[in-house]
């Protein structure tokens, strides 16, 4: 896909919404970092932090909409995707403190040394570096979605079936990440992380700069999801939505259809988790909750589900009027 491809399917309150947010993606950040502390127009470190929460909620509200409004599904359960990508993050930033932990080993989490852990568990053999993290962002909650699609879509599950068994699917994950014994932290999860990159998460520039980098994500994945409902692709998914047996009497695949999309919207949920944690400092297993993936079709809901933006708007102002 080109950049002539992404932006020819905006329309233009589409475009200006992206540029809004690529805008204040930049001129935030830049009013925390240049401006004398005490200016009216200088924007306050907290502020900042809240403000990348709220973007990476956003991503998590437009890959649920690209499911639901697009195709149908209802994903009960989109907050499985949306931490496994923050669970691949924590386990890179834990890997960066090092001998700088409570007990100070160099190579074992500061839990699985209180746990009496007596190596590294294998799958935590490449979290040290960044690029594999990154890598597992992607996989793990792609991988899983996958596999749960494939069940799902081709034994036909549909409606509100499909919603509870996702539901299901992340109460499981709920209930295993509290264990001690699988590796994460157990109900504690992970947390005090350091720094990313040599360059202190609590500090001004940090903040700063993930808040730059969550919201040309959100540009991104806006342009992507708008790409793909403009397109051919996408017009077989509305019509999935609207009539599947229609669709599957013309000659079309509907579960092929489904499931590639799910997965594309699994791996967009990843990724805003993946930027959440190391703004907010914590990962635990609360974030599988249920209640979780609930809001988050909430914030669809009351944004308008099946318009992209509407989502992203629907996302923000819940939080704000929760906050």
């Amino acid at each position: 896909m080109t950049p002539h491809v992404l932006t020819r399917s905006l329309d233009r309150s589409a475009t200006v919404f992206l540029l809004i947010v690529a805008g204040l993606g930049v001129l935030i950040p830049l009013s925390n970092l240049l401006l004398p502390t005490g200016s009216m127009f200088q924007v306050p470190t907290y502020l900042v932090a809240l403000f990348g929460k709220y973007v990476c909620y956003a991503i998590l509200a437009l890959s649920i909409d690209l499911i639901w409004g697009y195709c149908g599904i209802l994903s009960l359960g989109h907050g499985a995707f949306f931490a496994l990508g923050g669970y691949a993050m924590g386990m890179y930033l834990m890997r960066q403190i090092g001998s700088r932990g409570v007990y100070g080993n160099p190579i074992l989490p500061d839990f699985m040394v209180f746990l009496n852990y007596p190596k590294l568990p294998w799958y935590w053999h490449g979290f040290d570096m960044f690029w594999f993290a990154a890598l597992m962002v992607i996989v793990v909650p792609g991988l899983l979605a996958f596999c749960f699609g494939w069940l799902a879509f081709r034994s036909r599950v549909t409606g509100v079936y499909l919603s509870i068994i996702t539901q299901a699917m992340t109460y499981a994950l709920l209930l295993a990440f509290f264990r001690n014994d699988m590796g994460f932290g157990g109900n504690n999860g992970m947390t005090d992380f350091k720094d990313m990159f040599g360059i202190p998460l609590q500090s001004d520039a940090m903040r700063s700069s993930l808040l730059v980098a969550t919201a040309l994500f959100l540009a991104g994945q806006l342009l992507v999801a708008r790409y793909v409902v403009t397109s051919r692709f996408g017009k077989v998914l509305i019509a999935v939505r609207d009539t599947e047996s229609r669709t599957r009497f013309l000659g079309y695949r509907p579960e092929n259809y489904k499931l590639v999309v799910f997965v594309l919207s699994a791996v967009m949920a990843g990724i805003g988790d993946a930027l959440y944690v190391p703004q907010v400092g914590i990962i635990n297993p609360g974030e599988f909750s249920p209640a979780n993936s609930i809001e988050a079709v909430i914030w669809v809901a009351v944004g308008g589900r099946g318009t992209l933006v509407g989502a992203i708007l629907g996302d923000v102002l819940v939080n704000v009027v929760l906050a």
